[in-house]
């Protein structure tokens, strides 16, 4: 026997898009029809069955922002949608079961819960993590503090303040010394806080970027002898940029290291790696001491300056190429967008140590072509043109897919806009990207856009599995793809639903 079931949601404050708003408050209300269901698959049916409608407009979609807040798009009996930003909306989280690692969390703010720990915590993490870094945090706390009082002495033994025979001068020359040194650790916190999630996807970029950044720190330093009344502020601009420049080489050399380990043999690979660099080190120190042994080398800036740059310059040269010659099997964004563009337009597929090799290391995916730009709102994708018909073909296009794509036709090179569903994965991205390169190469104008985003689907959902199968005979690990899903914004499609505005 139907029932009639209503649903009423507290009065939430929306605020349109558009700029001929309605103001007032608006209530959500869900009015559904459904057979009564003892089973437990119940609620799952009702979705399925078509709701009654109360009012003309309803919301076929809701975007999600990973800022909390949702925008509804509502299509109504004018042929045109309407936006509604519902500030604060729950993500649906509260219907998760909380960890223990959660509960010990859960006074931080989100902000700053995203800044200390991995994306995905606690299930990207073992269980142990956040546990070692509450026991690791204090102990690093102490060992610092100790270092601050070792380089009093460390000062005052070379002959800081030992002419005015007191230890103050050699107190307050390490505290100008530490306070260089926390002016620069300011950089690496950035860095792991706010960009600890690019490094898994492309550590050859950010290793080389990362001696770029630290060749200008060392531009700062070579300035203090020039003027030496502004060391400090000189110095601290150094440590700041060597040691942003160390927060993208250490974990960028953690991933290349983690390529090397194939036997599992993580901690032995890293152990010789040191063996080298400290070998390195050694002979490096004893060169440089005999180049400022050189007559004349010392007393003249600008030789030392020369000296400098040119080591510098090879310096950067032999890091590209040694970053050059690594052979990574696994799938980025760049070795991705070489993958489909070579089988969109041979049907083959690059050996992984061929597209090692033709992968550009210094260039940056956004701007690659053809300019495929994600987490794009609907509205932005279709411009001005918010048809309600518009909107449904599209979301009918897409039905089966993870994604949206649309074409931006404002500019003259052609791009494409993409936003991912909430159940898109890193394959869902590798399919946007194909289907990207096939209309790039087989667009016709602006004209029958829809046809040929069609079109463009039907060539993929006929050939992608041809694709992934070459992959894997090229020698590409296709179990670990990562093309990270960006969360910034996702889609969630409603059906049936509806919103009714009460304006007071």
């Amino acid at each position: 026997m139907p029932s009639s079931l209503q649903h009423s949601f507290p009065k939430y404050a929306f605020k349109s898009s558009r700029k001929s708003s309605r103001r007032g408050n608006y209530h959500i209300r869900i009015l559904c029809s459904s057979p009564l269901s003892s089973t437990k698959g119940g609620h799952e049916e009702a979705e399925e069955n078509s709701c009654r409608v109360e009012g003309q407009p309803y919301v076929v979609l809701v975007e999600r922002y990973s800022n909390g807040t949702a925008k509804r798009y509502v299509l109504g009996n004018d042929l045109r949608v309407q936006t509604f930003l519902e500030q604060h909306a729950a993500a649906g989280n509260g219907s998760r079961e909380s960890t223990p690692n959660q509960e010990k969390l859960s006074w931080l703010p989100d902000i700053l819960k995203d800044f200390i720990l991995p994306a995905g915590f606690p299930g990207s993490v073992s269980d142990d993590y956040l546990e070692y870094m509450l026991l690791q945090f204090p102990t690093n706390v102490t060992a610092w503090i100790c270092h601050t009082l070792v380089t009093s002495s460390l000062l005052k033994a070379v002959g800081v303040g030992s002419f005015s025979g007191t230890t103050a001068a050699a107190s307050a020359a390490a505290i100008r010394w530490v306070s260089k040194d926390g002016i620069g650790s300011v950089g690496r916190l950035f860095i792991g806080g706010r960009f600890g999630n690019i490094f898994d996807d492309d550590p050859k970029q950010w290793r080389m970027y990362a001696d770029f950044i630290g060749s200008a720190g060392s531009i700062f330093d070579l300035s203090t002898q020039l003027y030496p009344a502004y060391f400090l502020p000189l110095a601290s601009f150094g440590n700041l940029a060597k040691a942003v420049a160390r927060g993208l080489k250490d974990p960028s050399f953690r991933v290349i290291q983690n390529h090397f380990a194939i036997s599992g043999n993580l901690g032995e690979v890293a152990a010789k790696e040191e063996v080298w660099e400290v070998a390195a080190q050694l002979i490096g120190l004893a060169f440089g001491i005999l180049v400022l042994d050189t007559p004349g080398l010392v007393t003249s800036y600008s030789m030392l300056t020369f000296t400098w740059l040119s080591m510098r310059l090879l310096h950067l040269w032999l890091r590209y190429q040694s970053l050059a010659v690594l052979k990574f099997n696994t799938i980025n964004l760049k070795r991705a967008r070489l993958l489909v563009k070579s089988h969109v337009l041979h049907s083959t597929v690059l050996e992984y140590t061929e597209c090692n090799r033709k992968e550009n290391i210094l260039s940056w995916q956004r701007f690659m072509k053809p300019y495929i730009t994600f987490d794009i709102p609907l509205v932005e994708m279709l411009g001005v043109e918010r048809s309600s018909t518009k909107v449904k073909m599209l979301l009918k296009l897409y039905a089966q897919e993870e994604y949206v794509l649309f074409v931006n036709q404002d500019r003259v090179e052609i791009e494409f806009f993409v936003s991912f569903k909430v159940r898109a994965t890193s394959l869902s991205v590798l399919r946007s990207l194909w289907q990207s390169y096939w209309l790039n190469e087989h667009w016709r104008g602006s004209d029958n856009v829809f046809d040929q985003l069609k079109q463009s689907l039907i060539e993929l959902d006929q050939r992608f599995d041809n694709f992934l199968e070459q992959l894997e005979g090229a020698g590409w690990d296709v179990n670990q793809i990562n093309l990270k899903v960006p969360r910034k914004l996702v889609i969630e499609e409603v059906v049936s639903t509806e919103l009714v505005s009460d304006s007071y």
